[in-house]
């Protein structure tokens, strides 16, 4: 997404063929294939279990500003405004709306050159962070307080997203300011290379959620799931996030997911140096224009980035539906997409690995997994060692392309065979100690 304000001149959209040239403009030979990964946190003060505004001499502007001589770029909206971001070549360090500390890790060749890159970020945060008295916390959803308790970061864009988002779910807040998530980005070669791939995450997306769900609590208490963020994400807006029905009847396409997008209310246009929130959908927006200018493809870009479906397309597929855990079990999912998605063979038996479901019936798998987590079934399957035989099949894929990869699996393969989500972990060290310093403490990076 943009961090700017201001916004480059675009070319006006005239046809829908436009914006499928976007995606066709992403393809890329497999020889070519990269990943990335993304990894948030939350920054909790040693000594306590309050949120960290932005202000003050332990804010996370002040951490931000630590981080800065190590080789990187501060970057503000305008020459005034707070530092938002930091940036250090193709790596960005940046703020979600409730402060939540996000890596946006560099294109790699390998799993393991990602991993790498996420445990030196990690060191570095941890030591600024140490010497204000701060820790990182890995968890998929803020276990004490409320939304209405917290402070926002200081971004524009989260103005403008802070007032439209609750137009359409009750728990939008609850998503920007309360969840931590962990995100693989990976590429694709041609339309079916990318429909394949988009597919396959999608269906295979709840055992992933059960494999990483880390949420279980909510302001202090058991929520009757095991992972809520993924919960959360049914009431923010069901234009724009969950799953498309045409992942699950053959349908998808390119143009599908255009058609799909079309019909997303818009969030935000960045016009006058503003975020205007403007009353339609970007359909309408080509249709009717705003304010007398054009639907641009700046516009479309900013468009695909407050989608948020369990596998977004832009340049790259994301892939979305993990909590915030460790940082092994980060690099490991790094590995697992890796193997399952860039090796043909593994693409094939994990297309095999889940009877196929409806829109309707993986709707329900999905509940279950962020439910139950591992104990969950789907029919007469464990969920556990569904997502056991899945790791398995990203294992053998490694394996053939390139092995030195491999071994990141091994904390997630283990989490498989234990039958037990890291929530269970959460609600065991809850059910010991309820204090909030003693779980944050238990959780920290």
């Amino acid at each position: 997404m943009s961090l700017d304000l201001q916004r480059s001149a675009s070319e006006p959209i005239t046809s829908i063929d436009m914006l499928l040239a976007g995606f066709r403009s992403a393809e890329k030979p497999r020889s070519k294939h990269l990943l990335g990964l993304e990894h948030e946190k939350f920054i909790y003060p040693i000594q306590g279990a309050s949120q960290v505004a932005y202000e003050g001499p332990s804010g996370i502007g002040t951490l931000l500003e630590r981080l800065a001589p190590a080789g990187y770029t501060p970057f503000r909206e305008t020459p005034t405004s707070p530092v938002i971001a930091l940036q250090k070549g193709m790596l960005t360090i940046s703020l979600e709306p409730g402060g939540q500390f996000e890596l946006s890790g560099s294109p790699w060749r390998t799993a393991r050159e990602a991993h790498a890159e996420n445990l030196a970020h990690l060191d570095e945060v941890k030591a600024a962070a140490g010497a204000l008295g701060l820790r990182l916390v890995a968890l998929g959803y803020r276990p004490f307080g409320t939304p209405q308790a917290m402070s926002w970061m200081p971004k524009t864009r989260y103005v403008a997203m802070r007032q439209s988002l609750p137009e359409r779910g009750r728990l939008a807040h609850n998503m920007m300011l309360m969840t931590s998530t962990g995100q693989v980005s990976l590429d694709w070669e041609n339309e079916a290379d990318c429909v394949r791939k988009t597919v396959l995450v999608a269906r295979l997306a709840p055992l992933l959620v059960a494999l990483y769900a880390n949420s279980p609590l909510v302001d202090g208490k058991p929520s009757g799931y095991l992972s809520f963020r993924s919960r959360v994400w049914d009431e923010v807006d069901p234009t724009r996030c969950g799953y498309l029905r045409s992942f699950f009847d053959g349908s998808f396409s390119y143009r599908a997911y255009v058609e799909w997008a079309l019909d997303a209310p818009i969030l935000f246009l960045r016009r006058r140096g503003e975020y205007l929130r403007p009353k339609m959908t970007f359909r309408q927006f080509i249709q009717q224009g705003f304010e007398g200018s054009p639907a641009d493809m700046s516009d479309w870009t900013d468009h695909l980035s407050t989608l948020f479906p369990e596998v977004r397309l832009k340049k790259v597929v994301e892939v979305r539906g993990a909590d915030c855990v460790s940082a092994p079990m980060t690099g490991a999912l790094a590995a697992l997409w890796r193997g399952l998605l860039y090796d043909r063979s593994a693409m094939e038996e994990g297309e095999r690995l889940l009877p196929k479901l409806s829109y309707e019936e993986h709707l329900a798998f999905h509940d279950t997994a962020r439910r139950q987590g591992l104990a969950g079934r789907l029919g007469n399957h464990e969920l556990h060692r569904l997502a056991g035989e899945m790791v398995a099949i990203a294992r053998r894929g490694l394996e053939r392309l390139d092995a030195a990869d491999a071994p990141l699996l091994e904390p997630l393969a283990d989490v498989a065979a234990s039958g037990r989500s890291p929530a269970q972990a959460v609600l065991d060290v809850w059910e010991r100690d309820p204090r909030p310093e003693a779980l944050l403490r238990h959780f920290t990076l």
